[in-house]
């Protein structure tokens, strides 16, 4: 793992709760973006050493929708940004680690993304993520 790529967030309204992050908290939200694979909307904050990903539902599918029913708003996962996220599944599962998705898909921003299973991680719901390449003046 290369390091701590976001923070997940699940919340009932971004109009509600962004007001609370960049007035109080003082983030600045750079985008909000409708991610049909996951049935979310996403806005992105700039927490200065970490991104912030509010995580509103779309659908009553949504995982996002379920969680809050389950349990309220609140953290929903802490993603981990890696090189090579086939063989990242690849190496997890061959180490016993059980995933939610066996295979990549599509998350925010054009990402791939997996989740390890949190019976796997001590209760803990982790996103892998790799990240398209950046730009030769991007230092992510």
């Amino acid at each position: 793992m290369k390091k701590v790529d976001h923070i997940g967030i699940a919340v009932r309204s971004l109009k509600e709760t962004l007001p609370f992050y960049e007035n109080i908290l003082g983030f600045t939200c750079t985008a909000i973006e409708n991610v049909p694979s996951e049935h979310v909307n996403v806005a992105f904050l700039d927490a200065s050493n970490v991104r912030i990903e509010l995580l509103e539902a779309t659908s009553s599918n949504s995982s996002i929708a379920k969680f809050i029913e389950k349990r309220g708003e609140g953290i929903h996962h802490l993603a981990l940004k890696v090189d090579s996220i086939e063989k990242r599944i690849s190496d997890l599962k061959k180490n016993g680690i059980q995933m939610l998705n066996d295979v990549p898909k599509e998350g925010a921003a054009g990402a791939m993304i997996a989740f390890i299973h949190p019976k796997s991680t001590h209760g803990v719901l982790y996103e892998i993520c790799e990240k398209k390449p950046l730009k030769e003046n991007d230092s992510d």
